[in-house]
């Protein structure tokens, strides 16, 4: 089973939609700018990381990545049977799963951009990463510290993340060395995210979030608040109007999504930062990432899976089974030969059909085991055409 996975702010990275721009999933970008009412393709192309630092900026652009990167693997037929998205990832999450529209996803992740970025202006707070202690440990040196401080983001075994005041984080953070944490890092953030500083800014978001249609999710969404599966529509709304203020349980979700049978998580965005989480969460598990379109082909070839080992001692060539995808080479309508295919062995380089005047021709040989488009289908760029299994 596998498990789409969005990240939060502070995966952002300076150009980090340069890779995208030739994509055919860039289309993307201008519905963007519409929805927030700001240039979205210049955040990911020219803003430079002091500007993608702001929380307004560095929001939007992640969410923005992971949609691009949604839609390119969804574009190759790489399905998921469930979502989960950290801080900021959750609202991807959500818009992947269908429970909130593309429109209003943008909407509402421009909204949480600035009302986080004012409240963390209003309230002077940062963060700290305490690593190599358990999470009670942590949880005890915050209560020592008897101030403005909390633990924000349970984030994998041994990586926990403070927040608060200055002063209180540094008293926690010198507390949670003398119980044995390797390491305490400030993190550069100008707030104490998913902690009661974030109030003005939760109250502010609650606007937008009770003007929001949710929907029943096509697959189930991991929550940040319980690390628990929601399949309804209307909980978001008292989840969403949670998060800001609460901490982010994802070493909890992964735990969860791994006891429900997932077995693969594909991180969708900028970075590898939960790749890197589930890969110490869940050890037994494949994390796999799509941050560039480079990065898709690599991910094909991993869930095709290692070849099917022979019996016994097998005379010339040992053969085994994957499958592929033939995908359009260009945009327009797709109309199929009139070859009986369906079934049939074809060898590589067979006609297809067209899309308008360009040949779609299958680069392998194998067996045609059905067809994705349809005669008179209008069909983009990289959108599958065929389902081959090869030998």
């Amino acid at each position: 089973m596998i498990c789409f996975t969005y990240p939060g702010q502070g995966s952002q990275k300076a150009g980090m939609g340069s890779a995208w721009v030739d994509h055919p999933s860039w289309e993307l970008v201008a519905e963007a700018s519409e929805a927030a009412g700001r240039d979205v393709g210049r955040l990911l192309l020219d803003a430079d990381d002091d500007e993608l630092r702001h929380t307004r900026n560095s929001q939007l652009a992640t969410f923005m990545v992971s949609m691009i990167a949604l839609d390119a693997v969804t574009r190759v037929g790489i399905e998921t049977a469930g979502h989960a998205g950290h801080s900021l990832g959750e609202y991807s999450a959500l818009v992947a799963a269908g429970v909130v529209d593309f429109y209003d996803g943008v909407r509402l992740v421009s909204e949480r951009g600035e009302a986080m970025q004012v409240a963390a202006e209003e309230q002077d707070g940062t963060m700290a990463a305490v690593m190599g202690l358990d999470d009670d440990l942590v949880e005890q040196a915050c209560e020592q510290a008897d101030g403005d401080v909390w633990v924000a983001n349970y984030n994998a075994p041994g990586q926990v993340v403070i927040a608060g005041s200055p002063a209180m984080v540094e008293a926690a953070g010198a507390i949670a060395k003398d119980l044995g944490a390797k390491r305490v890092m400030a993190l550069p953030v100008g707030g104490a995210f998913h902690t009661p500083f974030m109030a003005s800014a939760r109250d502010r978001l609650a606007k937008a979030v009770d003007k929001t249609e949710f929907r029943i999710p096509d697959h189930p969404v991991y929550a940040n608040v319980d690390a628990s599966a929601h399949t309804g529509a209307h909980t978001w709304v008292d989840l969403l109007n949670s998060q800001l203020t609460s901490p982010v349980r994802w070493r909890q979700s992964v735990h969860n999504m791994c006891d429900d049978g997932y077995t693969t998580f594909v991180e969708l965005g900028p970075g590898a930062v939960l790749t890197g989480t589930v890969k110490r969460t869940a050890k037994d598990c494949q994390s796999l990432k799509v941050n560039a379109p480079a990065d898709i082909d690599a991910v094909l070839e991993a869930l095709a899976g290692p070849p099917v080992a022979a019996a016994g001692p097998l005379e010339g060539e040992a053969l085994f089974a994957t499958e592929r995808l033939v995908v359009s080479p260009a945009v327009g309508v797709f109309q199929p030969t009139d070859d009986q295919l369906l079934g049939t062995g074809v060898p590589a380089g067979q006609l297809l059909g067209h899309v308008g005047d360009t040949e779609v021709r299958t680069p392998w040989a194998g067996v045609i085991m059905g067809f994705l488009a349809v005669d008179g289908e209008r069909v983009t760029a990289s959108q599958p055409i065929a389902w081959l299994r090869t030998q």
